[in-house]
């Protein structure tokens, strides 16, 4: 990848422009020609860099229900318990770890169920040794974005502790048809929205529209790129927990949003077994990165019982999809 190559990553994770002609939007800040922008895009997704260009939902907002599970599995097993796990629809996020709950995964459920019945599910399914679940109590930070060209591409630090649970939106028929056509992966194309609009059943002004409305009001987190990590040249991450007195975890937490190695920064439940409550992701290009920017965080909060707890293999990786079947 060359410079330009990265600059455009920049752009499409963290400020894509929801426009009818994106692609030409973007050429003008890079600066290149609106094919040649086009040409890049469709290149890196090639290349496997780009996962996906899709809209980033608030799930609770949505009326949808999520939380962390952790499985201890014997070491034989994982793979099988794995693919148990990923076969799951609601389950976005599914990776082995370094720890004796070694399989950590994400799952989002619509208000017909509970992902912790889902969970109990899955757990009578695949047996592991023992489960813990990790709902959210307060969103410190999240949105994940790599910073490609060391010009500060980070994901955004939420103002301020925000408590789980945001009250759902009202949503019409209009809006979900709105919220299935933005969260498919978008094409690399001169007026991608219009293809997108036109399976929806809507004008690409609507669809457009209903899209900066669902940013205003939250419901839509974010709209842009998803990178393949690895690919992209981050290939470590640890999730950090950190052992925090209850009434240090809003200063702790805010403290650790602000850093720009940190992705996602929650406070979660603790356990007899796990008297970790706040949970920090942090990625980097090596490990020694990692546990650099974990010493920092340790050094900036005054907290020093805590583990990093490394991904060793992804099983599966995908934006959760709403209101399909």
């Amino acid at each position: 990848m060359d410079h330009t190559d990265r600059k455009l990553l920049n752009l499409l994770q963290t400020d894509f422009p929801i426009v009818s002609a994106p692609f030409a939007a973007l050429a003008e800040r890079l600066p290149v020609s609106k094919d040649e922008a086009i040409r890049r895009t469709k290149a890196l997704r090639e290349r496997g860099i780009i996962r996906e260009i899709s809209a980033v939902f608030d799930s609770a907002m949505l009326g949808y229900r999520s939380l962390l599970a952790a499985f201890s599995v014997p070491k034989d097993r994982v793979e099988q318990v794995a693919e148990i796990v990923s076969a799951h629809p609601g389950v976005s996020h599914n990776y082995e770890r370094r720890h004796a709950y070694n399989l950590w995964f994400t799952i989002t459920v619509p208000p017909e169920t509970t992902p912790e019945a889902e969970v109990e599910h899955l757990a009578a399914q695949a047996r592991p040794r023992a489960v813990r679940m990790f709902p959210v109590v307060r969103l410190f930070k999240i949105g994940v974005a790599f910073d490609m060209t060391g010009e500060g591409a980070t994901g955004a630090a939420v103002r301020g502790p925000t408590a789980a649970g945001s009250q759902p939106t009202r949503l019409d028929e209009g809006d979900i048809r709105a919220v299935r056509a933005l969260q498919r992966d978008l094409p690399a194309d001169p007026q991608p929205f219009a293809a997108l609009a036109s399976q929806a059943g809507m004008t690409q002004d609507e669809l457009l529209s209903k899209a900066r409305t669902f940013l205003e009001t939250g419901a839509m987190r974010r709209y842009g790129a998803a990178l393949r990590h690895r690919e992209a040249g981050f290939l470590a991450n640890a999730m950090s927990v950190w052992q925090v007195a209850e009434d240090a975890v809003e200063r702790v937490g805010l403290t650790m949003a602000a850093h720009p190695a940190v992705s996602h920064c929650y406070e979660r439940p603790t356990y007899p077994d796990w008297p970790y409550c706040i949970f920090a992701m942090i990625h980097g290009r090596k490990p020694e990165d990692c546990e650099r920017a974990a010493r920092e965080l340790s050094q900036a909060t005054g907290i020093t019982d805590y583990l990093l707890l490394y991904s060793t293999r992804e099983f599966k990786k995908t934006r959760v999809k709403y209101f399909e079947q």
